[in-house]
């Protein structure tokens, strides 16, 4: 994803009071034929400026599939890793309500003000946890990024539930606590 449309999507709950999962649900709601009717409507009926409700209806209109839907495809296949994923959403939810759980095609980005950390499954026996952790040295299990690339400086390999141990929470936390 373009990392300016990336930042209009981390910025959407501050700038226009919702989440870009709430705005497309309300979108749906409507079921607007035309693009430029529901951009009129976000702009009439919510304020939202023309950047803002011209992204919501593009993205809406490119993506029908719900966040939902987005996380039960990431994990057809891989049905054994669900449960990992889960765990470590109820994890990052006890940080804080500031969190914001982002669904992708592929992957899910855990935001606060900026992304902190990434949630993808990567093969059938792992999911790669993606983490920004500026100035942290590669140890342990916290290896360098890997595929993840610029997204996330850090990659922690997750095969099986006890893998969510105490290491991981705390870097998961650290990495929360850096993304202010």
């Amino acid at each position: 994803m373009d990392k300016a449309l990336q930042t209009m999507i981390n910025n959407m709950p501050e700038k226009t009071g919702r989440k870009l999962e709430e705005w497309i649900q309300i979108l749906n709601e409507k079921n607007f034929e035309k693009h430029s009717v529901a951009v009129k409507f976000l702009k009439t009926e919510h304020g939202v400026t023309h950047g803002f409700a011209n992204t919501i209806v593009t993205l809406s209109k490119e993506n029908n599939e719900s966040c939902e839907d987005l996380v039960v495809s990431q994990y057809k296949g891989k049905e054994s890793l669900k449960l990992i994923y889960e765990i470590l959403i109820a994890t990052v939810e006890k940080f804080g309500s500031d969190v914001v759980i982002t669904p992708k095609k592929g992957s899910v980005s855990l935001i606060r003000k900026k992304q902190f950390a990434l949630i993808k499954p990567a093969t059938k026996s792992r999911i790669d946890l993606g983490l920004k952790l500026k100035d942290v040295d590669v140890q342990g299990r916290l290896e360098n990024s890997g595929p993840f690339g610029t997204m996330c400086t850090h990659r922690i390999q997750i095969q099986s539930i006890s893998d969510v141990d105490a290491d991981v929470i705390k870097w998961l936390s650290v990495a929360y606590e850096k993304s202010v």
